[in-house]
């Protein structure tokens, strides 16, 4: 298993990274992607990175941060692209629900770093929230504007080499879009609510095209919703997803790592699915 997308680096982990990253592995994982959301918090998911192996980074503002990036904060992004261990530009894109910085700025923003995946070939983590329409436009012109920015490899259904849309809430037609465009997209605890809007969505659109994560220290999946999360949960969304497919965890896990790996460019060992 691969968790594709954990804040590592939150103060949530400051005293107990290493029991949380012991447990990440006793609990079957081979690998963490740590996004950051700012330039301090992109050079703390490097330096994890640099201490363990199995961890990787990946360096970007997040929209709620877009209001305070200056352009020193974009050259450091812009240099950390550059470190060992760093697998794609994120955790950036839009968010129109909450107001901490202006939409237009959010957009300028981040077609600023989407153009700096581009110049580095690497690819993206994206954020959305009341914002698909907005995130899918500027994706849409990127990529067709850049043809050579991480082309696909011929042969085989999977695609995703230029991104993935993390936490994605949007329908079954836009990740069918986002695919064709060379992008994965992944669901955290929210598979495991109750109601939870993103079953019907996942019964859509398959298997193929999915990497797992659990967004710690958020939104942990039941039975451990409302407290902390951790990458050593990421078990429980791997079990419910297969149950929504019918099909079982370690086809989730299957698909799910090996489009991690391709997505990242992951060099590792993968091991068993003896612990789903």
């Amino acid at each position: 298993m691969i968790d594709s997308h954990a804040h590592l680096f939150s103060d949530d982990f400051r005293q107990d990274l290493a029991d949380v990253l012991n447990r990440s592995w006793a609990a079957g994982l081979e690998a963490i992607v740590v996004p950051g959301t700012n330039a301090r918090t992109s050079r703390e998911a490097v330096d994890l990175s640099a201490r363990d192996e199995r961890l990787f980074a990946c360096v970007g503002i997040h929209p709620h941060e877009a209001v305070k990036a200056t352009d020193e904060e974009f050259a450091g992004i812009a240099e950390l692209a550059a470190r060992p261990g760093v697998v794609a530009i994120g955790e950036i894109g839009l968010d129109f629900y909450y107001d901490f910085s202006p939409p237009e700025r959010q957009e300028d923003v981040f077609r600023r770093q989407m153009l700096l995946a581009v110049e580095r070939n690497l690819p993206v983590v994206i954020h959305t929230r009341e914002s698909m329409s907005a995130a899918m436009e500027i994706v849409r012109s990127i990529a067709r504007a850049h043809p050579a920015w991480r082309p696909e490899s011929a042969g085989g259904e999977v695609k995703g080499r230029r991104g993935v849309f993390h936490c994605f809430t949007g329908t079954a037609e836009e990740a069918r879009e986002l695919f064709d465009l060379g992008f994965f997209v992944s669901f955290p605890g929210m598979v495991t609510f109750k109601n939870s809007p993103v079953v019907p969505v996942i019964k859509e659109i398959g298997l193929r095209n999915l990497l797992l994560e659990t967004d710690s220290p958020y939104l942990a999946p039941v039975p451990h919703r409302g407290k902390r999360n951790e990458p050593s949960h990421l078990p429980l969304i791997a079990k419910a997803i297969a149950q929504i497919l019918g099909v079982t965890p370690e086809e989730v896990v299957e698909y799910s790592t090996a489009n991690a790996v391709r997505l990242f460019s992951l060099n590792i060992h993968v091991g068993t699915t003896q612990h789903l």
